[in-house]
């Protein structure tokens, strides 16, 4: 039996707009085509696959669903984290003041360990990271008689606190009494004392101790007498303060001091002082006028 033998030949090709054969163009087996794509490995012909999207979509909303729970709980697990570090730092027993823990010092007659103690034991209880130096500090200085003061954290549970106390700058002597209140160079009453105590400490005479506190000429007193060193100090005999302009003070030598107001103190105590200590000027002269202090008189 004769088989007929099919030879290719080539498709004529055509110029632009010229007529067409469709004789002559290649025809494409599409069953032959669709039987080779879905041909299995042995030759034979396989069902197409069928994408079940019911199935995915399930699977889809699974992964979602672990997604979101992995994030759910690294968030939870972060919260966590980050509330067991709060609680340790700032209300577990790690950093907390203990009452037993605070030290003082610095006080004297005038300021008691009592004063300094109970507003550093208002801190008692709280972690060190909230307790706020600056804020013990200003409470500090507002003890009469505190002239400074440092707060010092002492990790993990202790609290440092230091004040430069003053000795008072006068005593007030409510006139027909005996009775004598300490104040310090800003006026502000200190603690009792006793007429022992206050040797050594000028004395002012006042008719009440809540007027002359108030009182300007007091003030400018008191800043005056503050500034006078020890020796001076001891010496004095006697203090008047008529006005905040007409401070005097009365030495033990008999001479008096007029100061005019506490301006320019250095150098009107440095002239005073030039004075007293030099007889060829003082002389029989009982008073330094150094108001002015660019034109002392003497007399």
């Amino acid at each position: 039996m004769r088989r007929t033998r099919i030879i290719d030949e080539p498709i004529s090709r055509s110029e632009p707009g010229s007529f067409v054969d469709a004789n002559n163009m290649r025809s494409e087996d599409i069953v032959a085509k669709t039987l080779r794509q879905t041909a299995g490995t042995v030759g034979v012909a396989t069902r197409p696959k069928v994408v079940d999207f019911t199935k995915r979509q399930k699977e889809r909303r699974r992964a979602n669903l672990r997604q979101t729970v992995t994030h759910v709980a690294a968030a939870v697990g972060a919260i966590a984290v980050v509330a067991a570090i709060v609680w340790l730092l700032f209300f577990s027993p790690v950093l907390r003041l203990n009452q037993d823990k605070i030290s003082v010092s610095g006080a004297n007659q005038w300021v008691s360990d009592q004063q300094i103690m109970a507003i550093a034991r208002g801190q008692a209880g709280k972690s060190l990271l909230l307790v706020s130096d600056a804020a013990v500090e200003e409470q500090l200085s507002q003890i009469p008689g505190v002239s400074s003061a440092q707060a010092t954290k002492r990790f993990p549970n202790g609290f440092d606190v230091h004040v430069e106390a003053q000795r008072p700058a006068a005593m007030l002597r409510v006139k027909g009494t005996d009775t004598l209140t300490a104040v310090d160079n800003k006026a502000r009453v200190l603690n009792a004392v006793d007429a022992k105590s206050a040797k050594g400490i000028p004395v002012i005479d006042v008719t009440s101790v809540d007027d002359a506190v108030s009182s300007r000429a007091l003030r400018s007193a008191v800043v005056i007498l503050d500034a006078f060193p020890e020796g001076w100090r001891k010496d004095v005999t006697a203090v008047s303060a008529p006005t905040q302009d007409s401070i005097t003070t009365t030495f033990a030598n008999g001479i008096t001091v007029v100061w005019g107001d506490d301006t320019d103190l250095k150098l009107k105590m440095a002239i005073a002082d030039k004075v007293m200590n030099d007889p060829k000027v003082i002389g029989d002269k009982k008073q330094i006028n150094v108001s002015a202090p660019n034109r002392p008189i003497i007399k």
